[in-house]
């Protein structure tokens, strides 16, 4: 059983499901009931699962958990985390029952997942377009009318589709859209504040429809100008809150809230101050935070965004967000006095943001294990392989095939969908449960 709470989400039918042989990382040999792994006294240092394996420590998903509730309670602003980093009913659990307002997902599919579990409040921070998957958010919310989920729309053929929908679908409830404010040359959204007010009004005069607020993604204003870069992002989130202002001016919101979110995994801390300094509106404002790469962070691509932003938030060292998920392999080979090949590759890691940051090395069995030194890097992986190339000095004789290699990743969002099932462990990787995923 692992460690987190459960947020009230209805998990014990993965506890009590049977695991069969061949489950990635399990040694087992015979079907294993999953509630049961914390009890068979695997160590991942004692070589005692398969390899590679994933593995989440669950001190530093505790850590982040109250580090990132305790942010949000100081800035005012609620957290919507992006399920989709994980796809991990467990660790939903876990964020809600450390105060998150919902989950954030991606489509109609993942929805209906997080419906299953038991999330009662979903925002889709991508347009419905399919007919298909409209009619599944709006069959959910018909068979369920407590269950919120909240859609968006960038244009005045999105809004057509879902009133189409609507109209032959009806709701007790009108649906709740956001307009989404988009970047020039980047992914969906409206280009224009103009364009914009031009979908906010037709939602507000759509029958079955309603006009929740405004949102958009400023993780996409990244250059090799660090300063332009944070200067954008204030002037972003600065054009979502004069939406918000106008629209109210106009009086297009008709619900007892007006929703506005931002905030990916980089510059939250610029959002919730943005979302902070709206005022005088007619009704409550809801400001919604939808980081969820800061749950499991990284040693690559996020952590650097977090360390920029702990500077930025006076955080002191070392109290910041953790990294929790490394992956676990074995040296395979020894081919070259400056070359290791590990039993992982592009199966099991992220490539995309970045190759996996080699940590820590381990001769299976009791014992700590040692700091792969700093200038020992992964070069390049294939589907099953990792090239670990070894600077000069002692452990190029130390590290010998059959050696265990723990390696952080870059973007968690790009490792989660490899694995079905990860393991929780403690500081000394006893493993103590497991967490499903759902890709």
């Amino acid at each position: 059983m692992n460690a987190l709470p459960h947020g009230a989400l209805a998990l014990s039918s993965l506890e009590e499901q049977w695991l069969q042989p061949g489950v990635k990382g399990l040694p087992i040999t015979e079907p294993l009931r999953q509630g049961a792994i914390g009890v068979q006294g695997w160590n991942v240092l004692h070589g005692d699962t398969s390899y590679p394996v994933a593995v989440l420590k669950t001190a530093a998903l505790k850590h982040n958990l109250a580090w990132m509730r305790d942010f949000c309670a100081r800035h005012g602003a609620l957290l919507a985390p992006h399920g989709k980093t994980t796809m991990c009913p467990q660790l939903f659990g876990a964020q809600l029952a450390h105060g998150a307002w919902g989950i954030t997902l991606a489509n109609s599919v993942q929805a209906r997942l997080a419906h299953r579990f038991g999330v009662r409040r979903v925002l889709l921070a991508n347009q419905l377009v399919a007919k298909s998957d409209v009619r599944a958010v709006l069959q959910l919310l018909h068979d369920d009318p407590d269950f919120e989920c909240l859609v968006l729309a960038d244009s005045l053929a999105g809004v057509a589709r879902l009133a189409e929908e609507t109209h032959a679908h009806p709701l007790a409830r009108p649906l709740q859209v956001l307009v989404e404010l988009g970047l020039s040359g980047k992914r969906a959204g409206c280009r224009t504040p103009e364009e914009a007010l031009t979908v906010a009004r037709a939602l507000a005069g759509a029958p079955g429809l309603a006009l929740a607020g405004f949102e958009g993604y400023e993780g996409l204003l990244v250059s090799s100008d660090r300063g332009t870069d944070l200067a954008a992002v204030a002037g972003f989130v600065d054009q979502l809150g004069a939406l918000v202002l106008e629209a109210d001016d106009e009086g297009l919101f008709e619900g007892a809230q007006i929703v506005v979110s931002a905030g990916g995994s980089a510059y939250f801390d610029l959002v919730a101050r943005g979302f902070a300094r709206l005022h005088g509106l007619s009704r409550p404002l809801v400001p919604i935070l939808r980081s969820g790469c800061y749950l499991t962070s990284d040693h690559g691509m996020v952590q650097d965004a977090l360390s920029e932003l702990d500077a930025r938030e006076s955080v002191p060292a070392g109290e910041g967000l953790r990294p929790a998920l490394e992956i676990w392999s074995v040296v395979q080979s020894r081919p070259e006095p400056d070359l290791a090949i590990l039993t992982m590759g592009k199966r099991d890691a992220s490539h995309d943001a970045g190759l996996p940051v080699p940590l820590l090395f381990h001769r299976p069995g009791p014992g700590t294990p040692h700091a792969l030194p700093v200038d020992a890097v992964i070069l390049k992986m294939n589907d099953q392989h990792a090239y670990l190339r070894l600077p000069p000095g002692p452990i190029r004789e130390q590290l010998a095939v059959g050696d265990l290699v723990g390696c952080g990743i870059s973007h968690p969002c790009t490792t989660f969908d490899r694995w079905p099932l990860l393991l929780a462990v403690d500081d000394d990787y006893a493993v103590h449960g497991a967490f499903n995923t759902f890709f």
